[in-house]
């Protein structure tokens, strides 16, 4: 094992030493418990009325005639259009279905700011039309471009201004980063952290948490939302000697997740094979993924109120009428993506020499800009398989299908978006092996072991990790407080 090169470190030591400390702080200027009061304050209050509507009836959303493809009168948001997919080595060579084509790069942001000496991170209590539960946690800035510059008419988006001309000096996390490659045709979201000095007007639906508290509400279902996950994944929670920083109990949990996330401490595979492995991965997949007219999409029937396959898997597309007090506009309807099924979104994780590391698959999807993105051991949904090749069926499933109680450090059910996604809800789960199981796991060519140090450096560049990893990573970082 090999130690990661000084390249891939992190500038600023004492924001990692200060990030650290705040994910070991459980209490902050609100304790839990206020939070919890006032959570459950806005649950009450934000409430929105979503109904399922035919998609005949979309409002200011129309068919193109010729096409078939599914768009706004303002040619913003997005389009739902059809793509062609050939991957001539995958074992599904070809296919085509429905998927969402918004070009335009939204913001997701966080404000940070030290209260008492320690860092807390400003969230907003939200309800998107997607949500199964209603109000999540979401970053101080969740906007697309078209919200951000009014084209639905609506109120302006608060704090906008904190992102859109920082500092570089108070940027503590800046990379576009992707979305859902199964759903989305090169979806990009910049995903930026920016620290603040002077007061910040805390406006209602808004309150400053430590990373510590938001630890401890990821790891209950349905809380903390996909936007925020994946901004808090971003954070550079890599530094030299995190593990002799913070002290713990030599051979414990919260140890080997600090080792981990110790620039010092050596990876199952440098990081520079890594970064070979990645590239030869996406040279060895050649996927052709060609946008075309909805009207073309085969296998997939079209009803009144849905497009959706024939053998009624994957997702449907469907519309919704949204009706809030709550939102920049009050009312709207849309078409959105509806999974059927809950998806199972799960790490491996074993220790070597003490040192926690994550199996990660090199994963095709047909909307990923560069072919091959690093995603969970696992990410699916498993009754899509009985329809698939026994190819397709992914691997390691079976094991973390089989996982027992005492192995699993992480278990919630997380939404993923619920701007374009309809009750879209994962199992994500931490596995963990023990060492003589984790080395003579067989992981074949499409899998490689890290360090959580490596994915983070990974993640300071564009299209290394996708967004369930993403969401893992965050998850991971939450294990450095258990």
């Amino acid at each position: 094992m090999s130690p990661t090169p000084v390249a891939f470190q992190t500038d600023n030591h004492r924001t990692v030493l200060r990030i650290t400390e705040s994910a070991l702080t459980p209490e902050g200027v609100l304790s839990l418990a206020e939070f919890r009061t006032w959570f459950e304050e806005r649950r009450q209050v934000d409430v929105a009325q979503v109904r399922r509507i035919d998609l005949a009836d979309l409002d200011r959303w129309s068919e193109d005639p010729h096409t078939g493809n599914i768009g706004h009168d303002s040619g913003k948001f997005f389009v739902v259009e059809g793509l062609s997919v050939n991957h001539s080595d995958g074992p599904v060579p070809r296919w085509t279905q429905p998927i969402i084509n918004q070009p335009e790069i939204g913001i997701l942001g966080i404000l940070a700011k030290e209260f008492d000496g320690v860092l807390h991170f400003l969230m907003q209590a939200k309800n998107e039309p997607g949500n199964a539960g209603g109000v999540q946690l979401s970053p101080t800035v969740q906007a697309t471009r078209s919200n951000y510059t009014g084209v639905h008419g609506g109120a302006a988006v608060p704090y906008l201004e904190y992102f859109r001309s920082a500092d570089p000096g108070t940027v503590i996390a800046d990379a576009l980063q992707s979305e859902q490659g199964s759903w989305f045709y090169q979806k990009r979201n910049r995903n930026v952290v920016v620290e603040v000095q002077d007061e910040v007007p805390l406006l209602d639906g808004f309150r400053w948490l430590t990373l510590g508290q938001l630890h401890r509400l990821l790891a209950e279902d349905d809380i903390v939302n996909m936007d925020s996950r994946t901004v808090l994944s971003c954070l550079p929670f890599a530094a030299v000697q995190l593990a002799t920083t913070f002290p713990a109990a030599v051979d414990s949990l919260q140890t080997a997740v600090l080792r981990s996330s110790s620039q010092e401490e050596a990876g199952r595979h440098p990081t520079g094979e890594i970064l070979s492995w990645v590239t030869d991965a996406r040279t060895r997949n050649q996927v052709r993924a060609q946008r075309i007219p909805l009207a073309d999409v085969t296998s997939w029937r079209h009803t009144a109120t849905a497009i959706e396959h024939e053998a009624g898997l994957f997702f449907r597309v469907i519309g919704v009428d949204v009706r809030t007090g709550h939102r920049e506009v009050a009312s709207w309807t849309q078409p959105m993506i509806e999974p059927v099924g809950t998806g199972i979104v799960a790490f491996l994780v074993t220790r070597f020499g003490g040192v926690l590391h994550a199996l990660v698959h090199a994963r095709v999807e047909p909307g990923y800009f560069d072919v091959v993105e690093l995603a969970p051991t696992v990410q699916c949904n498993e009754e899509n398989y009985g329809w698939l090749p026994a190819a397709a069926r992914p691997r390691f499933l079976d094991r973390v299908l089989a996982a027992r109680p005492e192995e699993i450090l992480f278990e919630a059910a997380l939404s993923e978006e619920g701007g374009r996604f309809y009750h879209a809800l994962n199992r994500y789960l931490i596995i963990e092996l023990d060492a003589g199981a984790g080395a003579a796991l067989d992981t074949g060519p499409d899998h490689r072991w890290l360090t959580l140090h490596q994915l983070v450096g990974l993640l300071r560049h564009s299209h290394y990790v996708n967004v369930q990893a993403r969401s893992l990573v965050a998850c991971l970082h939450s294990l450095a407080g258990a």
